[in-house]
């Protein structure tokens, strides 16, 4: 089998910092090479894989979208030219710029999707755009699913890791810590608030490299951080993340949105971390609750600095930080979320996709591709 996979142009792959959808797409083609797969990447100069490269252009990040696109569209065009060379071809984007799909009519060669956000909002471009409905999309998460009951999933594959990167810790020490992006989303600023009334040291991990996180920092989180029992790390490398979370006595997780997925929590658990997450988005499908974390029940809409929510992940901590045993924490992830159990799942994806395609793309063709393309 011939498999191109096709990524995101916001960070190179592996990530030097920041960057779950690139570790993602790293951890998939290690996979496939280890079965003697062959494997072609297009992503971002720089990029280090054990597969042939189609570097595009430099790292992009997050500041210019419009940028992000028109590189993107540049990328189409390089898969376009060479999908003859593959068996299928397996397309990872972030749902900002859906333009990936509508290469859809263009593809002659097997084709699916994995979108590595919400899916909101996408329900108005497949009704403006019918044959979409045929396109072949995996899931990072049950719960993902949810705003596109009706899109064509070919399957649920869970995010996996490298385990045997992740050192396990089972002593551990009386900090907490949290990695994310810093925006609301994320609940940083509750995460504060929470280990200030456990009366534990918080270290940040944060991503603040765009107008929005950087807003959202110096109004809600900079003024909070004293140095001494906030503390701000800033994005750091793969060594010293897993460093701080394998000592960590938890991991604090007051997410404000659907979170699709959440690498960050199978990362924690595998150090034999503890999650203490949110009950929102797919935390339910990572998290065993009271068994490697806990799940803490949350208004349907969100809300910042939500009390209900602060008191009751500190009432969560208190109750269970004694009572989890962080073997389970990392036996967890070694049986569910390893990239190897992610590989096999995608490559059942990859021969499902094969073996229908020719009737799939029928049915896309079945559109007028010129009264489609008119509508974009």
């Amino acid at each position: 089998m011939r498999v191109a996979q096709v990524g995101p142009l916001i960070y190179q792959i592996p990530p030097q910092k920041y960057g779950g959808t690139e570790l993602v797409v790293y951890n998939i083609i290690k996979g496939l090479r280890e079965k003697g797969i062959n494997c072609t990447l297009f992503a971002t100069e720089g990029s280090q894989v054990d597969a042939r490269l189609v570097p595009i252009c430099q790292p992009l990040g997050w500041k210019d979208q419009q940028k992000v696109a028109y590189y993107e569209y540049l990328e189409a065009c390089q898969v376009l030219a060479k999908q003859e060379e593959f068996d299928i071809i397996h397309i990872h984007f972030y749902p900002h710029n859906p333009q990936w799909f509508f290469t859809l009519t263009l593809l002659e060669k097997p084709a699916v999707f994995t979108i590595h956000s919400l899916l909101e909002g996408f329900s108005r471009l497949y009704k403006r755009f019918p044959y979409l409905a045929y396109a072949q999309l995996v899931s990072i998460s049950n719960n993902q699913r949810e705003p596109l009951p009706f899109a064509n999933y070919v399957a649920t594959v869970y995010n996996g890791i490298d385990v045997r990167l992740f050192p396990y810790q089972p002593k551990k020490e009386d900090f907490l810590v949290f990695i994310g992006r810093s925006t609301f989303e994320k609940g940083v600023a509750e995460a504060i608030e929470v280990a200030k009334r456990l009366g534990k040291k918080l270290y940040l991990m944060l991503k603040v490299d765009t107008p929005q996180e950087e807003e959202y920092f110096q109004k809600y989180i900079k003024p909070r951080v004293d140095g001494k029992k906030v503390i701000f790390v800033g994005e750091v490398e793969f060594e010293e993340k897993v460093e701080y979370l394998s000592k960590a006595s938890a991991f604090i997780f007051p997410m404000q949105w659907r979170e699709p997925f959440g690498l960050v929590m199978i990362e924690a658990m595998a150090c034999g971390t503890p999650v203490f997450v949110a009950d929102r988005g797919s935390a339910r499908e990572i998290v065993l609750h009271g068994k490697t974390g806990t799940l803490v029940k949350v208004r349907k809409r969100p809300k910042f600095m939500d009390e209900d929510l602060i008191e009751g992940l500190v009432k969560a901590y208190k109750k269970y930080i004694d009572k989890i045993n962080p073997e389970d924490c990392r036996r967890h992830v070694e049986e569910n979320f390893t990239y190897q159990k992610m590989t096999e799942g995608y490559l059942q994806v990859y021969q499902k996709v094969i073996e229908s395609w020719d009737e799939i793309r029928k049915k896309i063709l079945s559109y007028r591709p010129d009264l489609i393309l008119t509508k974009i």
